[in-house]
C-alpha cells in the first residue's frame, strides 16, 4: 500500500485510507512486521465479517445460530467466530487513532476525529442501511456508527492525559453491565442509544434499529487509544506484552463466567439445557451477549485479537497477500461488500426458489427452502474472489486519481 500523507490523497481515495487503515499514519516506526501484522489481522476480520453477512443473506435460518437446542455446532461456530471482527475493528480504530496524533496537534486530531465520524454516521444513515435492504424502511446503527461516534468523542477525550483517558475506558466499559437491570420495552432512544439497543419507530413508515449501543465501543476505541504507545515499543516487548494481556483477559473470562459473578446477561447453566457432552458445554461457556456487548464478550473477543495479533507479528514470514490487500482497504471492503452479497443473494433466491427468503413478521420462506451451510459457504468464497477483483481495481484506480 503506498505510504502518502493522508493529505495527498484525493477526496475519494481518503474516504478509504480511514483511520481504520493506519499504514499511512504510522512515519517513524517502519517495522514492516508491526505493519503487516495489523493489516493481516484486519483482514482476517474482514473475512469473517464478509462470511457473516453471507450467512445473513443466502443462509437465513428461523432460529438463533447460536441456539444450542434448535441449532448445531457447526451453525453455532460459524456465528460465533465472526463476534471476534467488531471488538478488534474498533480497537485498532483506536491505536490507529493514537498514532495518528504523534504526528498532529492536539486540534487537528479534534477537527480530524469529529469530521471523519460524522462522516461514518452519514455513511451508516444512507448507503449502509440502503445496502442491508435495498430500501429505507429502517435505519440500521451497527458498527459503522458506533465507530464514528466514538470517533467523535474520542475528539474531546484527546485531549486529556493518557492515564485518564485509560480511566475513562474502564469506566465505560467495566461497569456498563450493571445498567442491564434498566432494560425494558418502554426504554427511550437515549438509553438505547447508549446501552440498551432495539428498535424506535421515528415516523410512518421509518423506524430506527440501534443495533450496537455506544457506551461499551465508545470505552473500547478509548482503550485502543490508550494503547497506542505499546505499538511503538521493540517487538520483543510488545508482543510479551501483548500475549500476557491476552491471557490475562482470557483468565478474567474464565473466572467470571465459571461462576456466573458478572458480566453477561445471561447465565451459562441456564442456557445449556439438555447438555450433550463437553462440546456442548464449552459452546454455552463461550455463548455471551454481543448486543450490547457484554463485559465477558469483550475479554474473549479481544483475547483472541490481542494474542493473534503477536502471534503472527512473531511467527508469519509470508502473509497472504489477500489479507493484506483486505485489511489496508477497510471501509472500500464495507462499504461495497453489504451491497454486493445482497444483490447476489436475490438473484441466486429468485432463481433457485423464487422468492428472497425474509425474516419480518415471523418466518417466512419460499417453498423448499432450507439453510444450507454449504450454500453460505460457496457463495461466501465467490463474494471473497469478486472482493477481491474489485479491491484491486479499486487500488489502480486511486494511484490513477493520485497520479
Amino acid at each position: 500500500m503506498p505510504r502518502d500523507s493522508p493529505q495527498k490523497l484525493g477526496a475519494i481515495g481518503d474516504l478509504t485510507s480511514g483511520l481504520l487503515e493506519h499504514r499511512a499514519l504510522t512515519v517513524n516506526h517502519h517495522s514492516s512486521q508491526r505493519l503487516f501484522a495489523i493489516d493481516l489481522l484486519r483482514g482476517l476480520v474482514i473475512v469473517l465479517m464478509a462470511l457473516d453477512h453471507t450467512r445473513d443473506f443466502f443462509a437465513p435460518t428461523p432460529f438463533n445460530p447460536l441456539d444450542l437446542q434448535l441449532g448445531s455446532p457447526a451453525w453455532f461456530w460459524t456465528r460465533w467466530i465472526t463476534h471476534l471482527c467488531a471488538p478488534i475493528f474498533v480497537l485498532l480504530a483506536g491505536m490507529s487513532a493514537f498514532l495518528r496524533s504523534k504526528r498532529r496537534s492536539k486540534a487537528e486530531m479534534t477537527r480530524y476525529l469529529l469530521g471523519r465520524g460524522a462522516l461514518l454516521v452519514l455513511l451508516e444513515l444512507t448507503w449502509v442501511s440502503f445496502s442491508w435492504q435495498f430500501g429505507f424502511n429502517v435505519l440500521i446503527l451497527q458498527v459503522i456508527w458506533a465507530i464514528g461516534v466514538s470517533m467523535m468523542v474520542l475528539a474531546l477525550l484527546v485531549w486529556l492525559p493518557l492515564p485518564r483517558i485509560a480511566l475513562v475506558a474502564a469506566a465505560l466499559i467495566l461497569p456498563h453491565n450493571l445498567l442491564d437491570s434498566w432494560h425494558g420495552k418502554g426504554a427511550s432512544w437515549p438509553m438505547m442509544a447508549w446501552h440498551q439497543g432495539g428498535y424506535q419507530q421515528l415516523w410512518p413508515g421509518l423506524g430506527v434499529v440501534f443495533a450496537y449501543p455506544l457506551m461499551p465501543w465508545v470505552g473500547l476505541i478509548a482503550a485502543g487509544y490508550a494503547l497506542g504507545p505499546v505499538l511503538a515499543w521493540a517487538p520483543e516487548r510488545r508482543q510479551r506484552f501483548l500475549l500476557r494481556a491476552s491471557a490475562a483477559l482470557l483468565l478474567a473470562f474464565v473466572l467470571l463466567r465459571s461462576g456466573n459473578f458478572y458480566g453477561n446477561p445471561q447465565t451459562w447453566q441456564a442456557r445449556l439445557g439438555q447438555s450433550s457432552g463437553w462440546a456442548s458445554e464449552l459452546m454455552a461457556f463461550v455463548d455471551v451477549h454481543k448486543y450490547p456487548p457484554s463485559l465477558l464478550y469483550l475479554c474473549i473477543t479481544l483475547s483472541v485479537g490481542l494474542a493473534a495479533l503477536a502471534l503472527i507479528e512473531r511467527w508469519v514470514r509470508k502473509p497472504s497477500r489477500v489479507l493484506l490487500l483486505f485489511g489496508s482497504r477497510p471501509m472500500f471492503f464495507y462499504l461495497v461488500h453489504i451491497a454486493l452479497i445482497h444483490a447476489l443473494a436475490w438473484i441466486y433466491m429468485q432463481w433457485r426458489f423464487g422468492g428472497q427468503v425474509l425474516e419480518q413478521q415471523g418466518w417466512q420462506a419460499p417453498p423448499g427452502y432450507q439453510p444450507s451451510l454449504l450454500v453460505c459457504y460457496l457463495a461466501w468464497l465467490v463474494v471473497l474472489l469478486m472482493m477481491l477483483g474489485l479491491t484491486r481495481l479499486w487500488v489502480r484506480q486511486t494511484r490513477h486519481w493520485r497520479g
